[in-house]
């Protein structure tokens, strides 16, 4: 078994510290879960001691297959968990799984006593769907988000790397779930443990719930402009209505041919290009997680006309909005 998934004491709770609770479901994030608990075992080798525990659940107690085909041993059934600081769902690749009733009703009664609960990655679909983040803010994979925002429109879904939220903790999963779990040890012991665990990771940097997660088609724009990552995100936020090039413009304090400039020197693409881009990636994201009409995908990703988006559509991704619909992933 991978270090990062072995208990750190062989008592259900640990005496004077913290324990946490990963409920797991079939097909789930292995990569998640160890980034979340190797963040604690570390803390707990420079600390010296075990503060932080953690303890693995299942729908049954049975052993559960992560996404990557490795079943992982669990701890107990999530009827008989014992008392934990905060239960964490994890999810990987679908929200449908055997004993999936069972999962949402125990999170229901979790919440119900007013216990904290938490998620990776998409397992945030789950806390929703047992009713568990009305109210609160939360994030989830920029993947699914916008099936997400569908399916729960009155959610607040931020699209930030982590959010805590009174007794909701939810990330966006893979290295995310070091940030969040960075964040708790941060309140516990300070900055310089939360670093000291950092650098054990080689994590250049700790990001702040603030944190947008990356977008548009590269992700990644570490180190270009930040007026320039400024605008990619007001594109982001805004693919139901399109803001027009001086809108986007004014927003950096630029002028519509510096902002022109601005994606040619760094993306190599016109502004209207990469704004396209973004919205027909929504709308890829939102045929593959939903059953929402093609045409309520178009008018959501900023198309007026069915027609226009069928073929921006398939110029875009090489076929039309109706196969990517057949597709099975």
């Amino acid at each position: 078994m991978h270090p990062a998934l072995e208990r750190p004491v062989a008592n259900d709770l640990v005496q004077g510290g913290r324990q946490f609770g990963f409920l797991l479901v079939d097909k789930f994030s292995m990569f998640s879960l160890a980034a979340a608990i190797d963040t604690f075992r570390s803390a707990n080798r420079l600390l010296g001691h075990d503060f932080y525990g953690w303890t693995t659940v299942s729908a049954d107690g049975d052993a559960v297959m992560a996404s990557n085909g490795l079943p992982l041993k669990i701890d107990y059934a999530v009827a008989d968990l014992p008392p934990v600081d905060i239960l964490f769902v994890s999810v990987g690749l679908t929200t449908e799984f055997p004993g999936k009733s069972k999962v949402l009703a125990a999170l229901r009664s979790w919440g119900r006593r007013g216990n904290a609960l938490g998620a990776l990655s998409v397992g945030s679909y789950l806390l929703a769907e047992a009713g568990q983040l009305e109210g609160y803010r939360c994030t989830i994979h920029w993947e699914n988000r916008a099936g997400f925002v569908e399916r729960f429109p009155d959610i607040n879904c931020t699209g930030n790397v982590f959010e805590i939220d009174r007794k909701r903790y939810t990330c966006a999963g893979g290295t995310t779930s070091i940030d969040l779990m960075l964040e708790i040890v941060r309140g516990d012991f300070g900055s310089g443990l939360a670093n000291g665990v950092a650098n054990q990771f080689q994590h250049e940097r700790i990001r702040s719930a603030g944190d947008r997660q990356r977008v548009g088609p590269e992700r990644d724009l570490t180190g270009k402009s930040e007026k320039l990552r400024r605008i990619v995100e007001l594109m982001a936020d805004h693919l139901d209505e399109p803001l027009s090039a001086v809108q986007l413009a004014k927003s950096a304090g630029l002028s519509v041919r510096q902002v022109e400039r601005l994606f040619l020197r760094h993306l190599t693409v016109t502004p209207g290009r990469y704004y396209m881009r973004l919205r027909l990636e929504r709308a890829r994201e939102l045929l593959r997680q939903t059953n929402m009409p093609i045409l309520d995908v178009a008018i959501a990703t900023g198309f007026t006309s069915h027609s226009y988006f069928a073929q921006s559509y398939r110029l875009q991704f090489g076929r039309p909005p109706s196969e990517e619909r057949r597709t099975t992933y």
